[in-house]
């Protein structure tokens, strides 16, 4: 009887875990975000007396709709630095302002880094993924998903000595993303897929448990 009743109440736990755990990861997501984002905007309210913005008489963290308040304060400037960069005096001022950080030593290593990386993510021209594929890697038999992020072997910096036409591949980890790999390797061995890029990214993301794992395009 006990057996039995564990067991119900176990079932019953696993059932309801598996409901709730994608509302909790969620949850813990939204709440990291705003942590991190949040200990960037508060700054803005510098101005204000830090006993009324933070607990503790001013001694502990900021109040959260003190932070919420920083955090749409920061979305409020961003559209206005977006509408000024839409006229001729706006994008003299930014271009001044990049002049001026890529001048600096070090900090125009680092700022440049970012902004070629952005532009790239926030253009369509220049988009790092363009293709869903699949190659051998790391060893023959085994296959990962990657996304061809260039075509042009003269576009590459390294000058490599080889007949074949080699294209980039970049290799993500799942379920997170944003790190990987990045590997050169012959056109002929990668298999493109009929898969978009927003699909393959939510197969990586969810071990695979996305039902449209696509088709073979092409070699």
């Amino acid at each position: 009887m006990n057996k039995r009743f564990w067991g119900h109440w176990r079932g019953n736990f696993l059932t309801g875990l598996a409901i709730v755990l994608p509302a909790i990861l969620t949850l813990a997501v939204i709440k990291w975000a705003f942590g991190t984002i949040s200990s960037l905007t508060d700054w803005l309210f510098f101005f204000l007396p830090a006993s009324l913005t933070h607990a503790d008489g001013g001694r502990g963290p900021m109040y959260w709709y003190w932070s919420l308040a920083a955090l749409l304060l920061a979305v409020v400037l961003v559209c206005c630095v977006g509408l000024v960069a839409r006229y001729y005096i706006g994008k003299r001022i930014l271009e001044w302002f990049d002049e001026v950080l890529l001048r600096v030593p070090l900090l125009n290593k680092i700022y440049g880094t970012f902004k070629q990386v952005n532009q790239a993510f926030s253009t369509g021209k220049g988009t790092p993924f363009k293709t869903v594929v699949l190659v051998e890697f790391p060893s023959p038999g085994l296959r990962l998903m990657g996304f061809l992020t260039s075509e042009a072997q003269d576009a590459s910096p390294l000058k490599l000595t080889t007949e074949e036409k080699l294209v980039c591949v970049f290799i993500p980890t799942s379920p997170v993303p944003t790190s990987g790999y990045l590997v050169m390797l012959p056109e002929h061995k990668i298999t493109k897929l009929d898969l978009s890029v927003a699909d393959g990214l939510k197969y990586i993301i969810s071990f695979g448990n996305i039902a449209s794992a696509g088709t073979e395009k092409r070699n």
